[in-house]
């Protein structure tokens, strides 16, 4: 049960109410920032909510029990700090999102609507529209291990332990050209065989992405170049001399982690256990040769 400020109980009880929605959303690198569908900017909880956001609201699905709450709100992307190149590259992915109702004539009075995180986000030119999920998504999520052939480790954690950044599995490397902002040819690792990348990352030291972080799909060596092509395209297109680091890829395989790695001791997989086809077998008389 929500508990109104005395004064905002009163303003609501008189009828003629002066009422706007503020947003607070901060992102998992600690970026805060403010929104309101209020014609000015207001400020509270030591964040300037903007006016000039353009969002709006739908209802909230809420319900008893542990059902997750939903809220959708949209708008255009007016605002410079909420940009469409920010959105497609993940910047505000999974970010936490505070919704208040807020007397505008005096912010103090206000309410706490729900609490939880940026869901999936559809955008179309200027317009975009994002679902707002309550805590309680959360607890939809998986914990704990799963039984599988595969390691559930990630490569270079503190359960892999193999040392990611050293020379033999990451390679730093200039950008020679992009195609369609995902592939990208790079100059610095061609020791490497092919292959050897796909799977990992490339992160950015230099140019217009600078500290960004992509997932490698295919990594080609054709002829003594070096390619490599991205998942998602890049929020901007890089430019020939940006510096990258290039990291090793892990398929999460036994045989990868034995081979590649040398780090079969730290595999985090289960890749004796028996499968499907153990499971249907069945035993078969035996037959002695004298008989």
């Amino acid at each position: 049960m929500r508990t109104l400020h005395p004064a905002l109980a009163q303003h609501l009880a008189g009828g003629a109410t002066t009422l706007c929605h503020c947003w607070r959303l901060e992102t998992r690198g600690g970026e805060v920032l403010g929104f309101t569908d209020h014609d000015r900017d207001l400020a509270f909880e030591d964040a300037l909510f903007e006016a000039e956001s353009g969002f709006t609201a739908t209802e909230i699905d809420s319900g008893l029990g542990l059902a997750v709450d939903n809220l959708e709100a949209s708008g255009a992307l007016s605002s410079g700090r909420l940009s469409e190149t920010r959105l497609a590259a993940g910047d505000f992915d999974d970010a936490r999102i505070t919704l208040w109702r807020v007397n505008w004539a005096d912010p103090e009075q206000r309410v706490l609507i729900m609490s939880g995180n940026l869901g999936e986000v559809t955008r179309s030119g200027t317009f975009f529209q994002a679902e707002l999920r309550g805590l309680a998504h959360v607890l939809n999520q998986p914990r704990g291990r799963l039984f599988q052939y595969g390691c559930d480790a990630v490569l270079g954690d503190a359960r892999c332990k193999v040392n990611a950044g050293s020379a033999n599995y990451s390679a730093d490397a200039l950008v020679f050209s992009c195609a369609q902002n995902r592939r990208i040819t790079v100059s610095g690792a061609e020791s490497f065989p092919p292959g050897f990348f796909a799977a990992g990352t490339v992160r950015f030291r230099s140019g217009t992405n600078k500290g960004r972080e992509a997932q490698i799909k295919f990594h080609r060596v054709q002829g003594g170049t070096v390619s490599i092509e991205v998942w998602q395209p890049l929020p901007s297109v890089p430019l020939q001399g940006d510096a990258v680091t290039l990291r090793a890829g892990c398929d999460k395989q036994f045989a990868t982690c034995r081979d590649k790695f040398g780090n079969a001791v730290n595999f985090r997989g289960f890749p004796h256990m028996p499968g499907d086809d153990f499971v249907m077998t069945y035993a078969l008389r035996y037959k002695s040769s004298k008989s």
